[in-house]
Order: C-alpha cells, then structure tokens, then sequence
C-alpha cells in the first residue's frame, strides 16, 4: 500500500475526511526534507494559509507529522507510519537537517538502555545537533 493510500485510510478510520486541503499538505510532506510552516505556506499556494495550519494541527494531533525543533523554530515531517524511520543531524548554524537512515546499533542501543531502566519504548527520536560541513568551512579562517 502506498503512503498515499494508507494517509487515506487512516484519516477515514479516525473519522476525518480526506479533503483536498489535506491530501495537498501530505504530498507537499511526502518524500520530502522537513519543513517549516513559511515554507509549506511558499509550496501551497492553491490553498488558503488557515486551511494549511488547520491541517497541520489536526495532522499533528493524529501523528501524521511530528516536529522536529531547530532552537525556538521547527520544521515538519511525516512520522513513520508514513516514512521510514531515521534520524537527524541539526546544523545549529544554518538550519540544514540531514536525515540518518535507521542504524541497527543505534537501535539496539536504544533498546538496551531503556529495558535496562524497566522501560518499554514505544518510540524515538535521536536529534544530533551540531555543524554542517558548509557552516564548518565558513567558521575555519583560511591558512
């Protein structure tokens, strides 16, 4: 089933309509890099700003989309009921999020410490914060 299909049926199973506003904001979402709601806004010029933070909210609200925040801003992406599971490196400088596919030591890990504490994961996140290679080169003075 494709991830469009299963957005679909998830909305009808929540008991919400699928409608054009909502299916816009998906695609605009799927297979994309995160994004912030100016951004989305920039992209989805068919369609009315409220209409698009509604929809942001109520996708939310189901776990279509999570936010990944970037200091005191945040940008957008689909959760893995319709992505695949990974991770971030955050460059604290420029904004660039780089996605890291899913590593089995890191998940194993993860799984280790929390069992360790009693604790039953049921999911993460791993947001890495530093420098992009392009900020790092701008902050080293040439020689």
């Amino acid at each position: 089933m494709s991830a469009n299909s299963a957005f679909e049926e998830y909305l009808r199973e929540s008991d919400y309509s699928v409608t054009r506003a909502r299916r816009l904001v998906f695609a605009a979402l799927e297979n994309q890099e995160p994004q912030s709601i100016a951004e989305l806004l920039k992209n989805l010029t068919s369609i009315d700003r409220a209409s698009v933070y509604r929809t942001v909210t109520l996708f939310e609200k189901l776990d279509i989309v999570r936010r990944i925040q970037i200091g005191w801003k945040y940008k957008l992406e689909l959760t893995e009921q319709f992505n695949f599971h990974h991770h971030h490196l955050i460059c604290k400088n420029c904004g660039t999020i780089i996605p890291l596919r899913e590593n089995p030591t890191i998940e194993a890990s993860i799984l280790a410490l929390a069992t360790e504490y009693g604790f039953k994961p049921i999911d993460h996140q791993l947001e890495i914060q530093g420098y992009c290679s392009t900020c790092l080169q701008k902050m080293t003075p040439a020689k």
